[in-house]
């Protein structure tokens, strides 16, 4: 079949049946995941940046190529998660800009807007690295551009295109050291020859059926030995060699700024400052907004400085080093379910699960410590989702399985996995990490779920939790004037004091949870505080309170400078 005209609209069925491919190979591309860290991850985030590229294509489809790859290129950077995600945007943002205003274009306008897609990727990267997805798709689009001087069929220059993209992807291992030592292509490569494979065959007049009942062709060293259901590149990482352990996008809105957020924005300056605060940094922007990825040890200065420039949208961040864990004990848990039955009996369910959310690796710490199995990842702004709570109550292997969401945002979504299980979940509504931890000091593993669920939701009614952390717009509270970048102390839901003084704001919240009833105050630090400022927290609470104890522990979470628990 001989195609010598593309238009929007056979463009469009190239991405949907290019999106189908990667959507139902996403495991595969996620078991390969080790750079740039071991977070299992790049299949999942290619599909969601795609999915939402191909959502975005179907509601504005048009049969003018450079409207539908306009609408594509659009839902593609809106949805873009992770490196690989904001990449694959990249490539077919160049790629729109190159077709745009054209009805349809011919096999050496398609190579060349292949090439400029792959030119758009590389600038949005602050230090590219050899040996990924850049590689791949730029030495498949410089085969693309030779392969179109000589004939004129779209088909046969993807063809030629997606063969120079396996050849290329093959050779990673060689660019890449960590690459070779596990064994491995690179993921994000690999996901993208799935997206090629899903253009080739829609070239070819086959149906989204047809792709979704076929197999795809899959290119590594040997893949159907190194991608398997029970095998992980991941496992041969160690977590210790992580250096910045938050994975953190946001989007910027610098025409939704305020008089304190207008500072103007430099791309190059404001690329320079993040690369100080972590590394693989992409930042793509436009005329009104600003994409940011980067894997940084203290995301809560990153969103900081970004703030400067206008509002904060769409953040996520994730710990990698969590996810990393969750990888390796994942992998155990196979390895000791293949032993022989006759040798390893299965072992009788516990009588009680326990999950509760958190972010920041010391709270993570101190929920385990206190007997809590499984931790997820999240709280204000990475809310987890329904799915998220599903999969950590079906990997618990308890008789009843109580559930702390430790956050008024997220207790819907836990009550909502609770009524979507087979198994029986007690959901105990936490709203915050204070009201968690005197929930599981009240829990009694010897005791009924209904008794359990009625003694610590009254016990999270004890306790009083304060937070600092910063104003992201001017308003005013009641009797508080805020300004944005200000610091904010909350009491319970109630903002009580506000100002440019970190420590006077966190002083001033304390002595207005403190009472001479209060036995215990118990201070986590957070990213943005250190231990010196949470012990001048201490000696004043001393000084006013003497009979008042206080306990200090590392929480590490993003965001809040400081989270107190008052009882």
């Amino acid at each position: 079949m001989v195609h010598t005209r593309l238009d929007g609209v056979l463009f469009s069925r190239m991405v949907y049946l290019g999106a189908r491919l990667l959507s139902s190979n996403a495991k595969v591309v996620d078991g390969l995941n080790v750079f740039p860290v071991p977070d299992g991850d790049t299949g999942t985030n290619m599909n969601l940046t795609l999915t939402s590229g191909a959502e975005e294509l179907a509601r504005k489809e048009s049969p003018k190529i450079g409207e539908s790859a306009a609408a594509l290129a659009r839902g593609l950077l809106m949805g873009a998660r992770g490196n690989s995600g904001v990449i694959l945007s990249q490539l077919f943002r160049g790629f729109s800009k190159a077709v745009n205003g054209k009805d349809e274009i011919n096999a050496r306008q398609f190579a060349e807007a292949l090439k400029a897609g792959v030119d758009s990727a590389y600038q949005a990267v602050m230090k590219p690295v050899e040996g990924t997805i850049l590689t791949v798709a730029r030495e498949a689009a410089e085969t693309a551009v030779r392969t179109a001087r000589t004939t004129d069929d779209v088909l046969f220059v993807m063809e030629r295109t997606y063969e120079q993209a396996q050849e290329t992807l093959l050779r990673t291992p060689d660019m890449l050291p960590v690459l070779k030592e596990v064994g491995v292509v690179d993921s994000g490569g690999q996901g993208l020859l799935f997206v090629y494979e899903g253009f080739i065959r829609a070239l070819r007049g086959e149906t989204a059926d047809q792709v979704k009942e076929a197999k795809p062709s899959i290119a590594s060293l040997d893949m159907e030995e190194l991608v398997h259901e029970h095998h992980n590149a991941q496992v041969h990482m160690k977590t210790e060699d992580i250096h910045f352990g938050y994975c953190t996008e946001f989007m910027v809105w610098l025409t939704h700024s305020t008089e304190a957020n207008k500072k103007p924005f430099s791309e190059a300056a404001f690329r320079t400052q993040l690369d100080q605060m972590g590394d693989s940094l992409l930042v793509i922007s436009d005329d009104d907004m600003v994409k940011v990825h980067i894997h940084a040890e203290h995301p809560g200065n990153v969103l900081q400085y970004a703030q400067q420039f206008g509002s904060l949208h769409r953040i996520k961040i994730e710990n990698m080093r969590e996810q990393h864990g969750n990888i390796l004990r994942e992998e155990e848990r196979k390895a000791a379910a293949q032993v022989p039955a006759e040798t390893a009996p299965a072992a009788a369910a516990q009588p009680y699960g326990l999950i509760a959310v958190a972010a920041g690796p010391g709270l993570a710490d101190i929920f385990r410590s206190m007997g809590v199995h499984v931790v997820v990842e999240g709280g204000q702004t990475m809310n987890p989702s329904t799915e998220d709570f599903l999969s950590a109550i079906d990997g618990l292997h308890a008789d009843e399985i109580i559930l702390l969401p430790n956050n008024s945002n997220i207790v819907m979504a836990a009550k909502q996995a609770a009524e979507l299980t087979d198994k029986s979940v007690t959901v105990v509504p936490s709203k915050s990490i204070p009201q968690g931890m005197a929930a599981l000091i009240a829990f009694n593993a010897g005791a009924s779920p209904e008794a359990n669920q009625q003694v610590m939701t009254a016990s999270i009614e004890q306790v009083k939790t304060g937070m600092v952390t910063h104003a992201v717009r001017d308003t005013k509270m009641g009797d508080v004037e805020i300004k944005q970048g200000d610091f904010i102390g909350i009491a319970e839901k109630e903002i009580v004091s506000s100002g440019p003084d970190m420590m006077a704001i966190a002083k001033e919240l304390l002595f207005q949870l403190v009472d001479d009833e209060t036995g215990i105050v118990t201070i986590f630090i957070g990213e943005g505080a250190e231990e010196n400022q949470a012990d001048e927290l201490a000696q004043a609470l001393d000084e006013a309170f003497p009979d008042v104890d206080v306990e200090i522990h590392e929480g590490g979470q993003p965001l809040y400078p400081f989270i107190f628990a008052v009882e």
